[in-house]
């Protein structure tokens, strides 16, 4: 994709925001063949664009990046201190009925799974503190799923997938966790960040970017 071709919901002296597509590194992998990333990308037309925080290369949505060290650290602790709200949309596989509460709670500690990297895996001794908000949106008879809408309150590496999965509903799509029957059922990932609240890193206004999922 040429840099005039990002997909910019949102720039000026301080900050980025971009929706990215699936299939998408956020930062460059190891190897030659793991450079093309969206930071690469970004940085191709914003020079001092600087990442703050990455979605996995099988998600889409949006992403937030930083322009200049100064504003990198002030999103960073945003980040770090959980002052950004994020919302995603997913499909997940089987008729999940709705919880008790507006929303349930998922709170489950994640690990490495070493042997079988890149997974992650519910480990209740040594996992780190995970927590993720969900609701359910609507479910489809037809091909027996459930759209979701997700909030992680943490942010783990495959936080959702890995929590959704222990729900016994792993995410349409899911060639990392997915059985291949649920694989099947979509030819990518269906898991998209929709919603983004944050304070400009300079101005403290509070600011929402939103991107439709495509499924």
């Amino acid at each position: 994709m040429p840099p005039a071709e990002l997909p910019v919901l949102y720039a000026d002296a301080a900050m980025l925001v971009l929706d990215k597509p699936a299939g998408l590194l956020s930062v460059p992998g190891r190897g030659a063949d793991k450079q093309d990333c969206l930071s690469t990308r970004a940085q191709c037309q914003f020079p001092d664009a600087l990442i703050v925080h990455r979605l996995d290369m099988a998600t889409s949505g949006v992403m937030v990046l930083a322009r200049g060290g100064v504003a990198q650290r002030a999103l960073n602790d945003a980040f770090a201190s959980r002052n950004v709200n994020k919302r995603y949309v997913a499909i997940v596989d089987g008729h999940l009925a709705p919880p008790p509460e507006p929303w349930g709670v998922i709170d489950l500690p994640i690990i490495v799974d070493w042997p079988h990297r890149p997974r992650r895996v519910i480990d209740q001794q040594r996992g780190k503190p995970s927590v993720t908000r969900w609701r359910v949106l609507s479910h489809n008879a037809a091909n027996e799923t459930t759209r979701l809408e997700l909030e992680p309150v943490t942010g783990r590496s495959h936080q959702l997938r890995v929590h959704l999965l222990a729900l016994g509903h792993a995410i349409a799509g899911d060639t990392l966790y997915g059985s291949p029957r649920v694989q099947a059922k979509a030819a990518r990932l269906q898991l998209h960040a929709h919603s983004l609240e944050l304070w400009h890193p300079v101005s403290a206004q509070p600011m929402r970017f939103v991107s439709t999922a495509p499924f």
